[in-house]
């Protein structure tokens, strides 16, 4: 029977324990011989992420148990953390290990030998980085990119491509590294060796752009002692955003470039740089590099491409380089992530949808069929106590359109009447996109009577270039008035209470979230985690966040030193005379990209004013949280933020203490 409940209280099989328990998903997949390799979350062991192997008969192992982490901090987000091979017929793996950023090289047929360092370790500043990586055995290397602090500063650092000897020479002795090249630019990718062996690509750029505004392609001959010769670069430049790049089997060039105004795929001459679109189309077949190494193309031996392409979400399909038509993978996944790898006529990577979680999903690209070979879904809950997600576009007051995935409460013991409260989350970047996944945190709140809103706001990806440079100078501005486009939408056509609106985002979301709280009053309440909220001191002259995005705001609020007014008038750590709503601010105390500074210039300014608020801060936390007890805090807390607010009182679940 169901029964009436207030939004908010509704019983529900989901708790934060739960929810937390199931955060994050599968990444940097890959093939060993015939093998299939991926890394994967463990939130109850600390957050670590472990390398999970599939044999060729289908059995699987975690091969690395705690407290080995198998994750890069190269630009601070990572990158591609491990690689293998089958060297004299044994596999080896090598791979980075988060504690010391070390590369490490392990036989995992050899279970009593532990892993042995491959490269030194640094005492000046951040160390030694890795990511990005390739296994040559014909060489007796692997090869990649390092990240190198040369001080204490964060910007202390330089980028180059490097070769790593496996005999583990180097594990002591930095002058043993190989460097391919010479340091051009501020920021390079691992390099690609063409199937000959005679020629190596790589992308770079510099500050103050970041790689989705602009970056180039570069090409060198490999020489006789193995080093990168007379590199220049082919395609690319300043507002050309080149994000991946791959040989065929062939020696055919692959490159994924935006110079159409959309990532298309196009074929490069090497000699030329001339570049041929293969299949124009005004969809996406790429995105923004946040991490070195994603990939969102595959070439296959027989000729054909494996591609994720689309506008917002993409899809998997295959690619004839000849005439240009797509054949899409069949199956129900919605999302797929850009980890693609291929070997043969075989292609994997990770797909998710609004009712799946994120599969290991493997194509055979010979007959067209799909299937899951690793982390299966399971149904924790029952479906029925998931949203029902709808993808909605919805008009702004100027005519322009903006995204977003909406998922209405959902109970099916449970019913209330009127509008529901609703909270609007803001995906981090910006320059990002929330994807329409299975996801057990917004089940959380949906499952107990509110609703979610998540925008993909302009300077989202996935929607061409255009869409992306709406956001050019305007952070703080187009953003905010997209999240609230979408909620004065919802409310207009009678889903959402008015006087029931949260807003929730975390890193570049957190921003959104703090400057919509003290600009404008159209939500009730909201939850800031981990955010930017001083631009000044986060801008390259206040040096108060890692090297890759310090320049980053040049383009998002424009340079520093031209508008310097603008850039304290849109910060909300300038405003917290003006916020008046409640909220709740989480941090991590170890987190270089947005660090506590940020949140304790907010929390000054703030003061005085008489605002509830509460401030919950981890140590052992970075930026995004990771351990299953601070992600577990931090709903409940959020929860309860929400009952005081909207007037309903959670069952179970501890009560946020407010200060003012």
């Amino acid at each position: 029977m169901v029964q009436t409940l207030a939004y908010g209280s509704w019983p529900s099989p989901i708790d934060a324990a739960l929810a937390a328990a199931h955060d994050g998903h599968p990444e940097s997949v890959g093939f060993v011989g015939d093998e299939t390799w991926w890394t994967e979350p463990r939130p109850t062991e600390g957050g670590r992420r472990t390398l999970v192997r599939r044999r060729a008969d289908g059995t699987q192992e975690s091969v690395l148990p705690a407290p080995w982490n198998v994750r890069s901090r190269v630009i601070e987000y990572g990158g591609t953390p491990w690689a293998g091979a089958i060297v004299d017929g044994a596999v080896l793996i090598v791979f980075v290990h988060h504690l010391d950023q070390r590369l490490y090289a392990f036989h995992p047929d050899e279970p009593a030998t532990a892993p042995r360092p491959l490269t030194p370790v640094s005492e000046v500043g951040g160390g030694l980085r890795w990511a990005d990586l390739t296994v040559l055995p014909g060489r007796g290397e692997v090869w990649g990119v390092l990240e190198e602090f040369t001080g204490e500063a964060p910007s202390d650092c330089r980028r180059v491509p490097v070769a790593v000897p496996l005999d583990g020479s180097a594990a002591q002795d930095r002058a043993e590294l190989r460097e391919l090249a010479a340091v051009t630019h501020r920021f390079s990718t691992g390099p690609r060796l063409s199937p000959d062996g005679r020629q190596a690509v790589w992308l770079a750029w510099d500050h103050p752009r970041m790689p989705w505004d602009g970056t180039e392609l570069r090409i060198a001959e490999v020489a006789a002692d193995g080093v990168l010769e007379d590199a220049r670069t082919l395609i690319g430049g300043p507002e050309e955003s080149v994000v991946q790049a791959e040989w065929a089997a062939d020696g055919t060039l692959l490159a994924a470039t935006d110079r159409t105004g959309w990532w298309n795929l196009h074929r490069v001459d090497p000699v030329t740089g001339e570049a041929v679109n293969l299949c124009p189309r005004e969809e996406e077949f790429g995105g923004a590099l946040w991490k070195l190494g994603l990939r969102w193309f595959q070439p296959l031996d027989h000729g054909l491409v494996a591609v994720l392409h689309g506008v917002g979400a993409l899809r998997l399909g295959l690619l004839d380089p000849v005439t240009g038509e797509i054949t899409d993978a069949p199956g129900d996944w919605t999302e797929w992530s850009p980890v693609l790898a291929a070997t043969g006529s075989r292609v994997i990577g990770v797909a998710a949808s609004a009712r799946t979680s994120h599969e290991i999903v493997e194509l055979d690209a010979a007959t067209g069929r799909p299937r899951v070979i690793g982390s299966a879904h399971h149904d924790t809950v029952d479906p029925a106590y998931l949203p029902e997600a709808v993808g909605r576009v919805f008009t702004g007051s100027d005519g322009r359109e903006v995204y977003a995935n909406v998922y209405p409460p959902r109970n099916p013991e449970t019913s209330a009447d009127g509008p529901a409260p609703y909270a609007v989350w803001v995906h981090g970047g910006p320059t990002s996109r929330s994807p329409m996944v299975l996801d057990l945190e917004i089940a959380y709140f949906t499952s107990r009577g509110i609703g979610v809103a998540e925008v993909n706001y302009g300077g989202s990806t996935g929607y061409g270039r255009a869409y992306r440079d709406r956001l050019r100078e305007q952070w703080g501005v187009v953003d905010v008035a997209d999240c609230a486009t979408v909620a004065e939408g919802l409310v207009a056509e009678g889903a959402a209470d008015p006087a029931r609106l949260a807003i929730r985002g975390g890193s570049a979301g957190g921003w959104t979230s703090a400057a919509a709280l003290t600009s404008t009053a159209t939500y009730a309440c909201g939850t800031v985690r981990y955010p930017v909220l001083d631009l000044t001191g986060w801008s390259t002259s206040g040096g108060e966040t890692h090297d890759f995005e310090s320049q980053y705001l040049e383009s998002l609020v424009g340079p520093v030193d031209e508008v310097p007014e603008r850039y304290r008038e849109r910060s909300p750590a300038s405003h917290g005379d003006q916020i008046r709503a409640p909220f709740l601010l989480l941090q991590g105390l170890d987190d270089v990209i947005c660090p506590p500074v940020q949140c304790e210039r907010f929390l000054a300014s703030v003061a005085g004013h008489g605002i509830p608020h509460a401030y919950l801060t981890f140590a052992g936390e970075s930026h995004g949280f990771r351990r299953l007890d601070t992600m577990t805090t931090c709903l409940e807390a959020e929860l309860s933020l929400y009952g005081q607010v909207f007037g309903f009182a959670p069952a179970g679940v501890p009560v946020l203490e407010l200060t003012t």
